[in-house]
């Protein structure tokens, strides 16, 4: 690691990797002699065996093994001072080894980090925390570390407690919190003693969701105060909220570097193409002896599929359908879900013109439009069913998880969110008819 000499770099990774060798496991042995001779052996092979797990001096630059893991591979990026980053991938694509080497926790194999300021680090529970001390002491232990002196620390001792609620128990050593405790304390100790960056990973998670809200809001207020954020998070709302620029990992390398709409979207799509829309070959289709399901879609409102829509515009969510019997009124219907599994709504097929009538046999495509400043921005799923309802009521098919899409707010003026920036609660967001009356008096301007 070595200080940045651009005064408008916070960050810099250049080329780095992280590689590791896996372990093998040994043969045992068939008699007693040659275990005896093992074990004499084994503090000189112990060392060897652990050398050589931290040693490639033996491969090639591009030589690769069986034995050899990439945890990282070839990242490089650049992130300015103030900037709000997010990082995002699944599980195993390299996300918390490259802050581990961001926060100086493990060392690259291979590159250069640089890094100018002060690092705050959260990347799991309790991380900094020493168990036998303490609250209140390992707060004091934090801003040493940091390079606080005592009365910096004084300074934000009241807000730390009062951020993590925990004051009750201040004086109980840390190794009788529980995990949320842990969390609650930390974040407010990592937020709290002005570092210039502030590294988050998903350890928000572990708390519930009026302490995730709050610190939401105050990585918000880091930001604005021009330190750097770097926040990982597998929630896509929250990414998109924050982050105007999202990094995306997938197997140890930079797959998208871009604005947040686009890469979450990137990242919502998957290994399918697109998470917006979702289609049945015949014979794999949902369905029973009456209807089949055949596709789902989230299209816009020019007709395009679209795995995110602008929180103003309306959105539509198209089915296809066979109908293999005649003599049968139906009733297409779907669910709408937020990511934290609230059910927003119902949706039943409305069409006057084929609203309890029975369908010829076919193929049929019905589209519910869900209207513009309706959603609160966040992460959108859809169940698909399919009702017989004469001659009698019966379920043709439930499609879960049909498909997902974005709504996401641009923070441009003219949504419901008027002139306000920060977090919106809720679980829609609707534009309402606002008046104001007013009435001039005599009163004296100051």
């Amino acid at each position: 690691m070595h200080e940045m000499s651009s005064k408008n770099l916070a960050i810099s990774v250049k080329g780095v990797s992280k590689r590791y060798r896996i372990g093998v496991n040994q043969s045992r042995n068939d008699s007693l002699a040659t275990t005896v001779l093992d074990l004499l052996k084994s503090p000189l092979r112990n060392y060897r065996k652990y050398k050589a797990l931290y040693d490639f001096s033996d491969l090639d630059a591009v030589d690769e093994t069986s034995d050899i893991l990439y945890a990282l591979r070839d990242v490089s990026f650049d992130v300015k001072r103030g900037e709000v980053l997010g990082i995002i991938g699944k599980n195993g694509a390299g996300k918390s080894t490259l802050l581990k080497i961001l926060s100086r926790i493990t060392p690259p194999t291979t590159g250069e980090v640089h890094i100018s300021g002060r690092i705050s680090s959260l990347l799991e529970v309790g991380t900094g925390f020493h168990p036998e001390l303490t609250g209140r002491e390992n707060v004091y232990l934090n801003g040493t570390i940091l390079g606080m002196r005592k009365k910096e620390v004084d300074r934000e001792f009241d807000k730390i407690v009062d951020f993590s609620g925990v004051e009750k128990f201040l004086d109980t050593p840390v190794k009788r919190y529980s995990s949320g405790m842990r969390v609650r304390l930390a974040f407010a100790v990592a937020a709290h003693l002005e570092p210039e960056i502030l590294i988050v990973d998903e350890v928000l998670a572990v708390g519930d969701a009026d302490f995730q809200k709050k610190c939401l809001q105050k990585m918000e207020d880091v930001g604005k105060d021009g330190r750097t954020v770097l926040f990982v998070s597998h929630s896509m709302p929250a990414i998109t909220r924050m982050c105007k620029r999202v990094l995306m990992l997938r197997n140890g390398s930079v797959l998208m570097d871009g604005l947040a709409h686009n890469v979450v979207s990137a990242y919502l799509k998957g290994e399918k193409g697109s998470s917006a829309f979702c289609e049945w070959a015949e014979n794999d289709a949902p369905g029973g002896e009456v209807a089949r399901l055949r596709a789902v879609r989230i299209r816009s409102a020019n007709g395009e599929i679209r795995d995110a829509v602008d929180i103003r515009d309306p959105v539509a969510v198209e089915i296809e359908y066979d109908v293999l019997k005649s003599g049968y009124s139906f009733m297409p219907t779907f669910s709408l879900w937020n990511d934290e599994g609230v059910n927003v709504c119902v949706a039943v097929d409305q069409d006057k013109n084929w609203r309890q009538r029975p369908r010829p046999v076919g193929q049929y495509k019905s589209v519910g439009w869900i209207p513009g400043n309706l959603l609160a921005e966040g992460l959108y799923t859809i169940n698909t069913t399919m009702w017989t309802i004469a001659p009698k009521r019966h379920m043709e098919y439930h499609a879960p998880d049909s498909v997902a899409f974005q709504v996401v707010d641009t923070l441009e003026g003219d949504s419901a969110r008027g002139d306000f920036i920060g977090d919106l609660p809720g679980v829609i967001r609707p534009i309402l008819k606002w008046t104001t009356e007013f009435e001039a008096e005599n009163v004296l301007e100051y």
